[in-house]
């Protein structure tokens, strides 16, 4: 039983409310537990969940209230809800929607991540997803601060800059920023090898399938999701049905990686470079220059052709060092 402290019926509204809220996130944590242990994920990442909805759900004040007003290093600092599930709460009370679920669950739903953002709507926000594939809202903040927001159809100098502003009042941070320089990039060889495990099993049929159900998918699709972890790492492996995918005919050539572990999150695209020094050859978009690095390592390296330029599949905004802030498709 929770004992409601308020000094008012308003004040015990409010509380309710808030408490209520508590359990519904309690509960999207809860799913995403039972969703990776259905799709045979690592049982130290399922318990994660199921302990970070424990705490969530015991709480004797609204998460909300502490993420207002001590921020997220205040979720942070909870039992069992590290950088990446705190990321996840922010998600669920600023936008109404946890991201990782929906991926889980077989959808999609970009349209909402960001439409209750004054500025963006259903469709732009659904716009923002396709065109830089960011979720939460400290990646908005980061892409409004580096120029990458202003980049996509319908969103000029202004906008972007007013969407910079009332993110910023929110209180919503960079995480990214905020992440201690020591931390170390992901190497290309432990990204290349998860994508290689991923397409050797989906060929083989011996992954588990979701169904989707996001904008633009045939109803009845089926994805194999891979679930790994590489020394403590976590990650998910799933062809991409991004617009953009679906349009160039590469939702069985784009894979996406995710990483959610209680020390960091991070978001890739893998894809077959088309023509250039890498013709044939699986790279990591934005981390061109380290795959060149590593197929010299392992003596695959070959010539590019003549009159093409490096990675033309890979659009404009690629080409102006966006890529390295991590923008895929």
């Amino acid at each position: 039983m929770v004992v409601i402290d308020a000094n008012s019926p308003v004040q015990a509204g409010v509380q309710i409310d808030g408490l209520q809220e508590n359990r519904k996130i309690a509960d999207q944590l809860a799913e995403i537990a039972n969703l990776l242990n259905e799709q045979h994920a690592n049982e130290y990442r399922v318990n994660a969940y199921r302990s970070a909805a424990k705490t969530i759900a015991g709480l004797r004040s609204p998460v909300r209230d502490l993420l207002e007003r001590d921020g997220v290093e205040a979720l942070v600092a909870l039992p069992a809800i590290g950088v990446s599930i705190s990321g996840l709460v922010e998600s669920a009370i600023r936008v109404g929607r946890i991201p990782l679920l929906d991926r889980l669950r077989g959808q999609s739903n970009a349209e909402h991540f960001f439409a209750a953002v004054p500025g963006i709507g259903p469709q732009l926000s659904h716009r923002i997803y396709d065109h830089l594939h960011i979720e939460t809202l400290p990646e908005l903040l980061l892409a409004a601060k580096d120029g990458r927001l202003n980049r996509v159809p319908g969103i000029g100098d202004k906008r972007c800059e007013a969407i910079q502003a009332c993110l910023s009042q929110q209180g919503v941070v960079n995480q990214l920023v905020a992440k201690p320089k020591s931390e170390p990039v992901v190497s290309i060889d432990e990204l290349l090898d998860i994508d290689r495990d991923y397409l050797k099993r989906a060929k083989e049929g011996t992954l588990p399938k979701i169904r989707l159900s996001s904008r633009g998918s045939i109803e009845g699709d089926w994805v194999p999701v891979l679930h790994t972890e590489r020394e403590g790492r976590h990650y998910t492996a799933m062809f991409s049905h991004t617009e953009r995918a679906q349009q160039q005919e590469k939702t069985h050539d784009w894979v996406i990686l995710f990483r959610d572990d209680e020390h960091d999150h991070g978001r890739w695209t893998v894809i077959t470079a088309q023509y250039g020094e890498l013709k044939g050859f699986r790279i990591v978009r934005g981390r061109e220059k380290d795959c060149e690095q590593y197929y010299h390592r392992h003596n695959a390296y070959h010539q590019r052709e003549a009159g093409h330029a490096p990675y033309p599949e890979v659009p404009v905004q690629w080409e102006r060092e966006a890529g390295r802030f991590g923008v895929h498709g």
